[in-house]
């Protein structure tokens, strides 16, 4: 298994908090559906954010899930590649990944993994600043993710 796919969540989160360069850093490359491209088209896509179209149709077990477009793509994308993991913030499609047997990181992940890789020093304020912009982190997440990182004692 390699490479990765995302969905459009954590790539707007990322953007917003001006880090979406974390995920080329990490990653090398990202892949995302037609879809979760159509979803975000305030983000300027860097080369290393590259399009891939499904070749197989949606993968049954997903259509039926309820989820948007965007995670409906990138967990079908996911499991027809066989990549290595899926970038994913919503729970339910969270929830649908993990039963389907998909790795996955979400957002607050990727802050953490940039963290310990030593890509930023701190990942508190652009957490906070993502809660205040309506991004939704439970708080018992946000304090085991804060701990993690040595922000939390």
């Amino acid at each position: 298994m390699s490479g990765v796919v995302s969905d459009t969540s954590p790539l707007i989160a990322l953007h917003q908090i001006g880090q979406l360069g974390l995920l080329g850093t990490i990653f090398g490359s990202v892949l995302i559906p037609p879809a979760v491209a159509h979803e975000a088209p305030g983000i300027e896509r860097p080369a290393w954010l590259l399009v891939r179209s499904l070749e197989k149709p949606l993968a049954p077990p997903v259509v039926g899930a309820g989820l948007g477009p965007g995670e409906t793509e990138a967990i079908s994308l996911a499991m027809e590649l066989h990549v290595a993991r899926v970038i994913l913030d919503d729970l339910p499609a969270r929830v649908l990944a993990q039963k389907l047997g998909i790795p996955l990181i979400g957002t607050l992940g990727i802050l953490l993994a940039a963290k310990r890789r030593g890509l930023v020093t701190a990942i508190r304020e652009p957490i906070d600043t993502l809660r205040a912009g309506g991004f939704r982190v439970a708080t018992e997440l946000y304090e085991r993710v804060l701990t993690k990182a040595g922000e939390l004692q």
